[in-house]
């Protein structure tokens, strides 16, 4: 069993991943790339704003880590976002860079300045959205579409044209739309946009399929998470041969936020046998730094690079710990610590500990005493945690066992 694909060094899944039963039909692409679009999307989340040093040093953990492809901003959305782009591409850090536009010709050319080897092009792809929000007749976006990514290509940019509310629209009607503009402008790839995260995972793997009977051009995956779906989405996309998952750090940006990159490239690897070259050992760092720039609050229980993950305050959980060690830790955790760049596993103490937790910290401290006084101790600790609704620190935890063992003395 040690030797088999759900179960490794840094890993424990389950093995019916890998059933046949369960990936009958799964058609990966060989090379999966990650397109990264923190600097852009994720910048959309309400309140965040990344500086242009931000944005280059994001970039440059980005390419740190591996990812392939960076959508580095949206050129007429700032100065600043302008300027960044260009140092960003002057750094040659690695990965492909990418801008975003309006699908026309103004924002082409302000890509086109910044140096960046693709552009993508969004388009409203819905009626209701081009007639409610945009306010536009359906036949000037087709016409803006098709002159705009034409000009991109004719000056030597990749195009990845990018449909607006996709998962929305009628599908025939939208990809005969799309269709024409691929034969009357250019499209080197069609993004599958669900831009409200309204996709279920079925729907999401029914999209690829439909879409890719029609249009022989490379897919790529963008969805949000809206209803908690975007990692389950992508993959479905990806089952079904589409190349390129857009993705996030923490998953951030517009409203619920995009498909979580550390979530997704772990789930692959782990789950799937889909391991597409990230150096997993920077997920935590990335997400560390990303958290700190864009002044986001990230749950400690957070997958992948919570920072509580590796925090064992359960009593039964800490014993099972002292038994297996950290040799063994992926009996007690599905993922090894240092596998994402997590400090090591750490037994915490608090209302929830046991009394093996509680020997445990009492042995540090260099004090040994009889059962029932680490008893005592315990039932303290349950207390104080319960009171101040908080773990405790080592300093607290030695002054309230000296005191409780001062009395019982």
């Amino acid at each position: 069993m040690a030797n088999e694909p759900w179960k490794a060094k840094d890993w424990f899944v389950s093995p019916w991943n890998y059933a046949a039963e369960a990936t009958k039909g799964l058609n990966f692409a060989k090379n999966i790339k990650i397109h990264d679009v923190t600097l852009r999307d994720g910048e959309q989340q309400t309140g965040v704003i990344f500086s242009k040093d931000d944005k280059i040093r994001i970039a440059e953990a980005l390419a740190e880590a591996g990812v392939h492809r960076i959508e580095a901003g949206m050129p007429v959305v700032s100065s600043s976002d302008n300027e960044a782009i260009k140092e960003i591409v002057k750094r040659n850090l690695g990965p492909e860079i990418f801008a975003f536009a309006r699908c026309m010709v103004d924002d082409v050319k302000r890509a086109i300045d910044t140096g960046v080897k693709g552009v993508v092009m969004e388009i409203p792809s819905s009626m209701h959205l081009v007639e409610n929000a945009y306010r536009w007749k359906m036949e000037k976006a087709i016409e803006t579409s098709i002159e705009s990514t034409r000009y991109a290509h004719d000056n030597g940019l990749e195009v990845v044209f990018f449909p607006i509310d996709f998962s929305r629209a009628e599908l025939k009607w939208a990809i005969d739309l799309i269709e024409r503009v691929g034969k009357e402008g250019h499209m080197d790839a069609v993004a599958l946009v669900d831009t409200f995260g309204v996709l279920s995972p079925h729907a999401a793997g029914y999209f690829a399929r439909e879409v890719k009977k029609r249009l022989n051009v490379r897919l790529e995956a963008h969805f949000h998470q809206d209803f908690g779906m975007g990692v389950a989405n992508t993959i479905m996309a990806l089952a079904e041969g589409v190349e390129v998952a857009h993705t996030t750090v923490l998953g951030i940006g517009e409203r619920s936020g995009n498909t979580p990159m550390e979530e997704l490239v772990m789930a692959l690897k782990t789950m799937y046998g889909q391991d597409i070259g990230l150096d997993t050992t920077q997920l935590t760092p990335l997400a560390n730094l990303v958290q700190r720039l864009a002044g986001v609050q990230v749950p400690s229980n957070k997958a992948i690079v919570g920072n509580g993950l590796y925090q064992i305050e359960s009593g039964i959980i800490t014993s099972w710990f002292k038994n297996c060690g950290e040799q063994m830790a992926t009996e007690l955790f599905p993922i090894r610590w240092d596998a994402v760049g997590q400090p090591p596993a750490d037994i915490v103490m608090g209302k929830g500990s046991g009394i093996d937790s509680v020997n445990i910290w009492l042995q540090d401290l260099g004090m040994q005493v009889s059962d029932d006084d680490a008893m005592t101790v315990l039932q303290a600790v349950k207390a104080y945690s319960l009171k101040h609704k908080k773990l405790l620190s080592k300093g607290e935890f030695r002054d309230l066992a000296k005191r409780v063992l001062g009395k019982a003395a």
